[in-house]
């Protein structure tokens, strides 16, 4: 009987426990109108929801399993929810528009989060956003270890100067996106020459990139446009992401599983473009391939057959179709370059017109990419 007893109150337990993991409880916080006034001395991971918000309820378990994660690895980040239609008043403070909203609260600042919507993603912005600004590389050995781990690495080589200054302003925008970090230049890699001190560097696609105020202009837009490798495997929070940096994005919109001829042969030809034509189309294009054609058909109300090329701006309702078969690099360069001197045709999402206009020009217009954030956050 004691032994029996003994096994009904540990399957009690072991239930309790399961619930509280399950539920968060402990580990996820929540929020009332207290909360404006004591947040301030801590750094909070907010989940803004409305209870009714299917998007809502399928991000509570991946939340709950963020706030056992933060509090496992002993991260100083709490994290809490607020019913944003309760406390309607402090949630519009926070500039919440939208269910459910992400954000990182740090003293007077607020990150929006606007990843996909994984507990390891969420972790990784959290615990980008909650550390320092500007993270030092003190040695090549540490150099070496975090360029392993970021495909993407920008690095300030210098004393202080108003390039820094201008770094760190820079930082405090665009830390949502990426990791910033600081070293000396006898700390880079052998290979690495810089034309003078101080320097912003970015390493990605096995080479490196030199920030050159006369030629890329703006450091923010620069950074904003490098933040990417040149190729990449676009899904919908990509698009919606590239959206900022103004680009139009060359996609290859093909099968994975596929592996006959013509689905790897256009793959290979944006990889190419992206490789050997960088230097003439990298301010204005991203380029990169998309799995399957479902996706992109219901962003662009069209019924594009796979494998196909298409150029979206992520800007605008605009897409462009190449007008003939790409056979080979140099038609996808002449398609290209007929988008950007206006004689491609113009194809509007939702509609069959197409047209012709002058050179493209990069509008501040929101319709597509509120499209590409509605179809991203239901995948």
């Amino acid at each position: 009987m004691a032994a029996a007893g003994a096994r009904r109150w540990w399957f009690l337990w072991a239930a309790v426990v399961a619930h509280a993991v399950a539920s968060g409880a402990g580990f996820v916080e929540d929020l009332d109108e207290s909360f404006k006034e004591n947040r301030k001395d801590d750094i909070w991971l907010v989940d803004f929801y409305a209870p009714w918000c299917g998007h809502c309820k399928k991000l509570e378990p991946v939340w709950n399993e963020v706030g056992i994660e933060m509090k496992n690895m002993g991260s100083p980040v709490k994290v809490g929810k607020m019913d944003a239609t309760s406390f309607s008043s402090i949630a519009s403070e926070f500039g919440v528009r939208g269910y459910p909203t992400i954000k990182l609260l740090k003293g007077d600042l607020a990150y929006n989060y606007r990843g996909p919507r994984t507990k390891d993603d969420i972790i990784e912005f959290a615990n980008r956003v909650a550390g320092p600004l500007i993270r030092p590389l003190p040695s090549q050995h540490m150099f070496e270890h975090v360029q392993k781990r970021h495909r993407v690495l920008f690095v300030y080589v210098g004393g202080e100067s108003p390039l820094k200054e201008k770094y760190i302003e820079v930082a405090s925008e665009l830390i949502v996106y990426t990791y910033f970090f600081s070293a000396s230049e006898d700390v880079l890699p052998e290979y690495v020459t810089l034309p003078e001190l101080p320097a912003v560097v970015v390493f990605k696609d096995g080479t490196y990139f030199v920030y050159d105020e006369y030629e890329d202009g703006d450091l923010s837009s620069w950074i904003n446009r490098e933040r990417f490798q040149g190729y990449l495997n676009v899904d919908g929070f990509t698009l919606y992401e590239l959206g900022d940096t103004g680009k139009l994005v060359a996609i290859a919109v093909i099968d994975d599983k596929n592996s006959s001829v013509e689905h790897t042969r256009l793959k290979s030809i944006i990889q190419e473009v992206a490789r050997d034509y960088r230097d003439h189309f990298h301010r204005d294009f991203q380029f990169g391939h998309m799995d399957g054609n479902d996706y992109i058909n219901s962003l662009l109300m069209d019924d594009l057959t796979i494998p196909t090329i298409v150029v979206l701006n992520t800007s605008n309702q605009q897409y462009f179709l190449p007008d003939r078969h790409i056979e080979n690099t140099e038609d996808m360069v002449q398609f290209i370059n007929n988008i950007l001197d206006g004689t491609a045709e113009v194809c509007f999402s939702g509609n069959s017109r197409h047209m012709k206009i002058g050179p493209v020009q990069q509008t501040n217009c929101l319709w597509i990419h509120v499209i590409i954030l509605k179809a991203a956050m239901a995948m």
